[in-house]
Formats: structure tokens, sequence, C-alpha cells
């Protein structure tokens, strides 16, 4: 059975994926985790998805107001052992209709180019990409996104 919780980030299902989210960007980070970490807060994140497959929290995802008409894609991620699913794919798609239905007509995000499964998720879900923004601009090792929704 799947389950598709809206939540925020007090939620301890969340807190617990990205306790594992953390673990996994510093490895694939390496000596540029320290930067990226810093702009990735949970504290006070007010829109935030947990899918669970038979009880189990296996994926989870936040989005946040950027600008004017855009929220921003946080704290994607799904458990190892729960990979190739299609469960990022679901996530993803409940933050755009979430960021619809608060009136956002764009989301963008920001992944490292380490995280290729990441990058691969994206494209694949018409995300196209922009200049780095705010504080990714002029990371190499950081690659932005957009994505126009009802389009």
């Amino acid at each position: 059975m799947l389950e598709i919780k809206r939540t925020d980030s007090k939620n301890a299902d969340f807190k617990k994926l990205v306790s594992k989210l953390d673990a996994y960007l510093a490895v694939t980070d390496g000596d540029d985790h320290a930067f990226y970490d810093q702009f990735n807060s949970i504290k006070s994140l007010k829109n935030v998805i947990v899918i669970y497959a038979n009880n189990e929290a296996v994926a989870c995802g936040a989005i946040k107001k950027f600008d004017e008409t855009s929220m921003e894609i946080k704290r994607m991620f799904t458990s190892e052992m729960q990979r190739g699913k299609g469960f990022a794919t679901i996530v993803l798609k409940e933050l755009e209709n979430w960021s619809t239905e608060l009136g956002f007509k764009n989301c963008v995000l920001e992944t490292g180019i380490r995280q290729t499964e990441a990058v691969k998720l994206y494209e694949k879900c018409g995300y196209v990409k922009i200049p780095n923004y705010g504080q990714y601009e002029g990371i190499v090792d950081s690659i932005c996104f957009k994505k126009e929704l009802n389009k």
C-alpha cells in the first residue's frame, strides 16, 4: 500500500530520511559537503512530502518559497533499498502539484554534478538547466534547474 503524506519538517519520518540523505551526501559531496549543508536546514519547512510503502517511510521532498512565482525543491531523497521503484517521481510530481495549488508558476532546484541519478530524474521530469542562482552562482559542482508548471 502506498501513502502520500503532506506534512512539515517536524515529521519524525522526514527527519530520519533527511538524516540518511545527509549521510549519503557527505560521501558523494566529499570536501564540498559543508558548503552545501549550510543551505539545507529543515527547521522551518512548511511543505514536506513523505511517501510510505507498506507503512515504511521510503521517500521525501520539500518545497519552500524561492520568489514570487517560484518554489524551490529541497531535500529530495529515496531510501537506497527503495530506489528504482518510481518513488522520487511521485514525490516530485506531488511537490509540483502542491506548488501549483499554492499559486506558484515554476519550480527551481539545485543539485550536484555528482548526483547523477538526481540529474537524470529532473531531466526526465521536464526540468531544464538554468544559470546557477543565488549562493550557487560560480559553483562548478552545482547544477540548477527550472520547470514551468502546468505546461
